[in-house]
């Protein structure tokens, strides 16, 4: 009988890491198991340099998004799909930027929000934007004495 008690143990003790474990995960990928409230927003950028889908979306430093998709428009832009959380409203004058965290740090999606009364909706497009600095083409050019 001491036996199995054991086994029992262990086989529980087992089950509740494995658990622990997904939850870690899920946390730490920053993953939705069960889906929040989101509305999507598009932005047209020049270049969307290193910006990829899950990258954040932050309004005054506090992240209220993600990017879901970025695919090439047909006039060769870079359209940006970006998850907004549905209790943040976004103004249909706000400017969309692609910024870096830190020197060399990741790509996140900043947006500035206008004064307007008018709030974009579930599919609305973001009509200003300031895409990504391209740090090695203003070094090329300072270089080369373009500046």
């Amino acid at each position: 009988m001491k036996k199995f008690d054991l086994e029992l143990a262990v086989g529980f003790f087992l089950l509740i890491g494995i658990i622990c474990l997904g939850y870690i995960s899920i946390k730490l990928g920053k993953l939705e198991v069960i889906g929040g409230e989101y509305y999507t927003l598009y932005a047209d950028f020049a270049k969307a340099g290193g910006i990829k889908p899950g990258s954040g979306v932050e309004i005054a430093g506090v992240e209220v998004g993600r990017v879901k998709s970025i695919r090439l428009d047909k006039d060769y832009a870079a359209l940006v799909g970006l998850e907004i959380n549905s209790d943040v409203k976004i103004q249909e004058d706000a400017i969309a930027s692609i910024k870096t965290k830190g020197l060399i740090g990741e790509r996140y999606v900043e947006i500035t929000p206008g004064g307007s009364d008018k709030i974009l909706g579930n599919g609305g497009k973001i009509r200003d934007t300031e895409s990504a600095i391209d740090i090695e083409e203003l070094l090329s050019k300072y270089v080369f004495g373009k500046v």
